[in-house]
């Protein structure tokens, strides 16, 4: 059984910085991605980051690029997204997700909310 579990997210202002870190635990044989998510009320979600597991190639929307950053460590199950400059649409529901490929995730984490104000 996988599970994601998210932790980082919190209140803060216009310009400030916060770190997610989601831990993964379970058989993650086959996970060859790992990925944040946003949503926030009224709008799609949207793929904020991603991160080849193996290769360590990242992705990230044209929206967050240059602020924020994921990682990896793997000794910890844990993959991290830093996210500095934080703007007021930045305020969302974050979600991590793994999978076997770039596009398809097949685990998802419960969530862990931003606010930027």
């Amino acid at each position: 059984h996988v599970q994601l579990v998210e932790s980082g997210g919190g209140s803060v202002q216009t310009g400030g910085s916060l770190r997610l870190s989601c831990v993964v635990s379970g058989d993650t044989t086959g996970f060859d991605c790992m990925a944040w998510f946003r949503q926030a009320p009224g709008k799609e979600r949207e793929g904020v980051a991603r991160i080849a597991t193996g290769s360590g190639n990242t992705y990230y929307a044209d929206s967050v690029k240059g602020r924020f950053t994921i990682s990896q460590d793997n000794a910890k199950n844990t993959v991290y997204l830093q996210m500095n400059s934080l703007k007021p649409e930045d305020t969302a529901m974050y979600y991590c997700a793994g999978g076997g490929s770039w596009y398809v995730f097949d685990y998802w984490g419960q969530g862990t909310q931003v606010t930027v104000s």
